[in-house]
């Protein structure tokens, strides 16, 4: 069974993320897990409107933190906490101490399917070089 202080992972996916001035700021599109078990990252969209335009940025997890209680309420607790009654399966929001222009100023995240061999970030394909027309001989 659940244990009080577990959450749902799943559940974290599309978590809305504000800064101290409770602002919205993000949202958090996925966790980056090592081999052992252990939550890394947590990767925040910011920006864009449906995926479109949005900048990914990957932060340490010890770096949010995350609230039970509704947005407004002054119980926020570290990442791997619960607070309250602790009957919640997951967290409300999270909470990260900093501003949207300033994780707009991270560099980009991009998972390992995104890269490509000759280290372009586009998503455009690489263009294949124009082949040029073979010359015929005079005779």
């Amino acid at each position: 069974m659940q244990k009080p202080e577990q959450w749902r992972t799943s559940k974290l996916i599309g978590l809305d993320v504000y800064n101290n001035n409770n602002e919205k700021i993000g949202d958090i599109d996925e966790l980056m897990m090592q081999q052992s078990g252990q939550i890394e990252l947590v990767v925040i969209g910011v920006g864009g409107f449906l995926g479109i335009g949005e900048h990914r940025v990957a932060l340490p997890f010890n770096q949010i933190k995350f609230s039970n209680e509704p947005r407004g309420s002054t119980a926020t607790t570290g990442a791997g906490t619960t607070s309250g009654s602790g009957t919640r399966e997951y967290p409300d929001h999270a909470t990260l101490d900093m501003t949207r222009d300033q994780l707009k100023q991270l560099p980009a995240f991009r998972y390992a399917s995104e890269a490509r061999s000759d280290g372009a970030t586009g998503s455009q394909p690489a263009q294949r070089p124009a082949q040029q027309p073979q010359q015929q001989q005079q005779r």
